[in-house]
């Protein structure tokens, strides 16, 4: 005889609910009718498979992580290897596990994440940005699947976001640079399809001007993605171009890495000649030299409450929200006062 749930929850003389409930360690079931459950499915040798605790609770437990886009972000990237490290630490607490996406062939075979994630029952997903983002993230975001994106603006009825205050970031780092007496101001970006990118670049220009500092565009310079290899190539274009500003803000600790390598080749030094800040606080920034100025986004902070607002999503318990964490300036050496030389 094929033994399946409901033949636990008839011998048993119970629902299918119940047994599926004792599978999951619910807590309002009866310790004799548990022990009886438990009893029969050790006698019987019946052990429970994911479809069998999805039947009656329509629950997997399974979250479905997605690294979107094109240029995707992987798990090569520090900044969202620690975010998802605390989300995965606060979601198992809950009781879930992830399913990770592939998305290398989106570009050549539609990837349709709703319907894997349908197929996969996934309870719910959490959304983690790249760049020239695949139609089929906007078709998930729009679903009835509880989704909450990570540097990303979802817009479904299931939906939510975090990310950090990439305008109150940007305004940190003008206002650093004034108090350390830098006026002529540059930016290094990601590629303009990045929507993070751009609010960190619109963020520093009205930064700039509120301060009523000079804005030369030829200082406003756009990689191909976050990683030193970006910033390596953007620092040389500007370098080659004759003309620098005294202070760099990069849109990422990797592109102010590469972008100080750079200028180290050129024999130009940090921050004597150019004083550079990044953004994200990696910890590779405490051991480059001079050690990077940056910005921190609370990674932690970020992860954890991803993994409470999608709980919250997929249990009915709040509607979609957005939240936005607070930025801190963490100040290092590669962008010294100076005011120091006329000491």
């Amino acid at each position: 005889m094929s033994i399946n749930i409901r033949t636990i929850a008839e011998m048993a003389g119970v629902s299918v609910s119940t047994v599926s409930k004792i599978i999951n360690n619910y807590s309002d079931i009866s310790e004799d009718t548990k022990n009886k459950v438990l009893e029969i499915m050790k006698q019987t040798g019946y052990v429970p498979s994911n479809s069998a605790k999805t039947l009656a609770t329509k629950k997997s437990n399974l979250i479905g992580v997605i690294f979107a886009g094109k240029l995707n972000i992987d798990f090569t990237h520090p900044f969202f290897v620690e975010v998802l490290n605390s989300f995965k630490k606060q979601v198992g607490l809950l009781g879930y596990d992830l399913l990770f996406f592939s998305n290398e062939k989106f570009y050549t075979v539609d990837g349709e994440y709703l319907a894997r994630c349908k197929h996969f029952q996934v309870d719910g997903c959490i959304i983690v940005t790249g760049q020239q983002l695949e139609p089929s993230i906007s078709e998930l975001d729009l679903s009835d699947i509880p989704c909450i994106g990570v540097d990303i603006e979802l817009k479904g009825k299931n939906s939510g976001y975090i990310m950090s205050d990439n305008y109150k970031m940007s305004y940190k780092v003008v206002e650093h640079f004034y108090l350390q007496g830098y006026r002529e101001l540059g930016y290094i970006g990601s590629t303009q399809e990045s929507d993070i990118s751009n609010m960190r670049e619109a963020g520093y220009k009205d930064a700039i001007d509120s301060f009523g500092l000079p804005l030369n565009e030829d200082w406003f310079v756009n990689g191909e993605h976050f990683f030193e290899t970006s910033g390596y190539e953007a620092m040389n274009r500007m370098i080659r171009s004759g003309s620098l500003p005294r202070a760099i803000f990069a849109a990422s600790d990797l592109i102010a890495i590469g972008a100080m390598r750079a200028l180290k080749e050129h024999k130009l030094r940090v921050p004597q000649d150019v004083a550079i800040i990044g953004c994200d606080d990696i910890e590779a920034c405490k051991y480059t030299n001079p050690a990077l100025t940056t910005i921190r986004q609370n990674k932690e902070k970020i992860g954890r409450l991803a993994g409470l607002m999608l709980y919250d999503l997929m249990n009915s318990q709040s509607e979609t929200s957005s939240i936005v964490v607070e930025p801190e300036l963490v100040i290092r050496e590669s962008c010294g006062s100076r005011f120091d030389n006329f000491k």
